[in-house]
């Protein structure tokens, strides 16, 4: 039995969940098709989903393919859940990308393509909705050409398009040996003289066309109705023709990746996992994280649509697994994946404060938040003790009604929340040094610190280094410095995360062990990880002063298509809202922009879009990268450390004493 893990991935509302329940339907696992307005679809099982009628996390259900068992991962499409299929992508052996015939590639279409390209999975195109009024066939393909890729074969026609009796007929292996010889043979040099030669059976070419595929160098393209079914069966014939099955290698060693969390009925932990190699058994130990261990005290495998308790879960399979309460999302355990560590998409760019409408829930809010953080790292809650305030990180406005209706309907917690905000970074200027000597005033500690920060490549995150030697002290006391300055970084002068930067200790000395007379150990004169630990903020922010940091804000890449006409009152919105376009471009009676705009403008662009251009202007965009905020308008974020920028406030707290 062959494995193939698929994800089902699209723009929203492209029918990427209707075409799941027809694959379902079409392959036996359901005996009716459910509907995605009714709230009735198999993949979509929270409550929200239903009522809103989207995805919002990814679900997991299994059939059969003749030989081959497949386990469909039905993905998120809104872009506010773009983490959630970040996640999944990490697991995939292939996917179908799903776009409307009506509407056509979108902006999300084209952030997923780039990503299934760049990780090189091989990716089968639907184009869903032939039945609707206003499907497109030639255009679209052309459209996924110039906007997604060139490396295309149509696999059929379309007859009756815009009707319900539109329907898909594949090509006869005469009318496709031209486009598929064009396209294949620009990655098969043999094929290549073949062609010239005029001498490429029918048989050689399929199977050039199913290893290209496997290899993600073309992408045939399908046409069809989830709601009608049409095309579906020719889809379904694709998947088991021209998507490689799983590598299996059942009896290697243990390596697997999580990739979603969820709580059971009674509060547990669940932990979704995709096996790449070995078998895991239940009553097993893995470890995961920095140590960590965990004992796998059940498992469930997805079968035939149906979850089956098992004893084992082995290489290619998906398994739920219970009994690991510390594991998180992207753990991977035994010999590590493939894309461990590895972020596909940008992290989110916005955040709010989430406000408990009864003073007296703020504990309970935290922990619902928290546990929802488990589900969700890139939510990242900051707490402040301060203001009592826990804040939440966003990639867009849906996300809140999501995160109110689960704290709702699963916590009992009515919440609100504050504006949004954009999320900034702070990156070193200039080089800077700072040191605390042991016994030496205004040095409270029993340690001795000094750290050089010096601005490193962007994109390159954090770097600690040591300049002293690693026997000069207890290494706890180096993992307590460390540690240390990465908690400190999260919060530079201007009080956001300080990033792209090199850490480097230089100077180092702690007081040893000691005792009166006939007592025992006494913390009051020897050096602890707590010193250390109390002493590398005030050194790291000292240095991060005299280095000077530098407020980045985040900037979205945008394409701008709106009638010609209209542009004259378009040029100016946008030079007021800080957009700068790089590129004109004249399409019939219509003009395409592209350029940068900052991320805390886009919101107001979309908004005020639609009266500039009568309706008609498309607006799609990503985050880009992040760019120096201009001078004298800085944006400060409130603290929620013990400010060690104020060494009597942080000596106040920390130590409940005031240096000097």
């Amino acid at each position: 039995m062959h494995m193939l893990n698929l994800g089902i991935l699209a723009h929203v509302d492209a029918g990427k969940t209707s075409l799941t329940e027809r694959l379902l339907h079409s392959v036996g696992i359901i005996d009716e098709v459910g509907s995605v307005d009714a709230g009735s679809t198999r993949t979509d099982s929270l409550a929200l989903e239903r009522q809103r009628g989207i995805t919002i996390k990814s679900a997991v259900v299994s059939f059969a393919i003749d030989d081959t068992t497949v386990n469909l991962i039905d993905t998120p499409g809104h872009p506010d859940f773009i983490a959630e299929v970040e996640r999944v992508l990490g697991v995939l052996d292939g996917a179908v990308l799903v776009v409307s015939a009506v509407e056509g590639v979108q902006a999300q279409t084209r952030v997923l393509m780039r990503t299934l390209q760049r990780l090189r999975i091989p990716t089968l195109v639907f184009v869903n909705k032939i039945d609707r009024r206003g499907a497109r066939y030639e255009e679209l393909l052309e459209s996924i050409s110039a906007r997604l890729t060139p490396a295309i074969v149509p696999m059929g026609e379309v007859a009756l398009r815009g009707t319900r009796d539109a329907g898909f007929t594949p090509f006869a292996a005469a009318r496709l040996r031209t486009p598929l010889l064009d396209v294949l043979a620009a990655h098969d040099d043999e094929l290549l003289a073949a062609y010239v030669e005029g001498g490429v059976p029918d048989e050689r070419l399929r199977s050039a066309l199913a290893r290209q595929t496997g290899q993600a160098l073309v992408h045939p393209v399908f046409f069809g109705s989830a709601i009608t079914g049409a095309g579906v069966p020719d889809l379904i014939a694709g998947i088991k023709e021209l998507l490689p099955a799983a590598e299996c290698d059942a009896g290697g060693p243990v390596s697997g990746t999580v990739f979603k969390v969820e709580r059971g009925p009674e509060g547990e932990k669940v932990a979704y996992a995709r096996m790449f190699s070995g078998t895991l058994r239940t009553r097993d130990r893995i470890p995961f994280r920095d140590g960590e261990e965990g004992k796998v005290t059940a498992i469930s495998v997805f079968d035939r649509g149906a979850e089956v308790r098992g004893t084992s879960v082995a290489a290619g399979r998906i398994g739920k697994l219970w009994g690991l309460g510390d594991i998180r999302i992207g753990d991977t355990f035994g010999v590590p994946a493939k894309t461990e560590g590895e972020h596909l998409f940008a992290p989110p760019t916005l955040e709010t404060v989430v406000v408990a409408a009864r003073p007296g829930d703020r504990g309970a809010l935290h922990l619902a938040l928290t546990q929802l953080a488990e589900q969700d790292p890139l939510i990242n809650l900051r707490r402040d003790e301060v203001r009592q305030e826990i804040s939440v990180s966003l990639y867009g406005e849906v996300q809140k009604e999501v995160i109110q209706a689960t704290l709702a309907d699963e916590f009992g917690l009515d919440v609100t929340f504050e504006e949004t905000t954009t999320i900034c970074i702070e990156r070193p200027e200039g080089t800077g040094s700072a040191v605390e000597f042991n016994g030496k005033d205004p040095n409270p500690f029993l340690a001795t610190v000094g750290l050089r920060v010096d601005p490193a490549p962007v994109g390159s995150g954090v770097e600690f280094r040591l300049e002293v030697e690693l026997g000069s002290m207890p290494y706890a006391f180096f993992k307590a410095i460390e540690d240390s300055v990465r908690d400190t970084l999260r919060q530079g002068i201007h009080g956001w995360q300080v990033t792209d930067c090199t850490v480097t200790v230089t100077h180092s000395g702690y007081s040893p062990r000691q005792s009166h007379a006939h007592q025992g150990f006494d913390k009051s004169m020897s050096s602890t990880g707590a010193d250390f630990r109390g002493v590398t903020p005030l050194v790291l922010m000292a240095a991060l002063r005299r280095a000077g940091s530098r407020v980045h804000e985040p900037m979205h890449r945008f394409r701008l298509e709106t009638p010609g006409d209209t542009l004259a009152a378009v040029l100016p919105v946008l030079a007021r809202l800080r957009a700068v376009p790089q590129t004109t471009e004249t399409r019939g009676e219509a003009s395409v922009l592209e350029g940068r705009i900052p991320a805390a403008q886009v919101h107001e662009l979309e908004q005020l879009l639609p009266g500039l251009t009568r309706g008609e202007g498309e607006l799609e965009g990503a985050f880009d990268h992040y760019a120096p905020v201009a001078r004298g308008v800085v944006p400060h974020r409130p603290r929620t450390d013990h400010n060690p920028l104020d060494r009597k406030e942080y000596l106040l707290n920390v130590t409940r004493r005031v240096g000097s």
